[in-house]
């Protein structure tokens, strides 16, 4: 589930395009809202509100009675009906699991673990490093 919110909404939907003819009723349309989202002081310390987030929330149900949920950051419907899909059809028992897993979440991953190799490096390229120089000889 945390692969589909993070992914990209245009990859996610070119991988499922197949899966549009599956039958499915929504139990929660995909609606836009807000989420406080809370923070450490150093990773650590007292629990802050750091501010709200825009997001996108979703429920539907299979024919089987299989109920999958869609949470993805931002605005995009879409984006969250297609996680709400894929998460119901992973928790099938039948034949989806596999090419599922293989099809869509797999290079959904290696996509996201790119993606966060780049900001990885791109921010360690700006890493300062600061020193203290002592100085000797002072009179006093």
């Amino acid at each position: 589930m945390g692969i589909l919110s993070r992914s990209e909404a245009d990859q996610l939907a070119s991988l499922t395009k197949g899966l549009t003819d599956v039958p499915f009723v929504w139990l929660r349309k995909p609606e836009i809202g807000l989420v406080m989202v809370r923070g450490r002081a150093g990773g650590t310390g007292a629990i802050f509100n750091l501010g709200e987030m825009t997001v996108t929330r979703c429920a539907l149900q299979l024919e089987d009675g299989t109920i999958g949920h869609g949470y993805v950051q931002g605005r995009n419907k879409q984006h969250a009906g297609r996680a709400a899909l894929v998460d119901a059809l992973l928790q099938q028992q039948g034949g989806h699991h596999d090419g599922l897993l293989a099809m869509v979440i797999a290079p959904l991953k290696t996509r996201e673990v790119e993606r966060t190799g780049a900001q990885g490096r791109k921010a360690a390229a700006t890493k300062v490093d600061f020193f203290t120089m002592v100085r000797g000889g002072d009179p006093e």
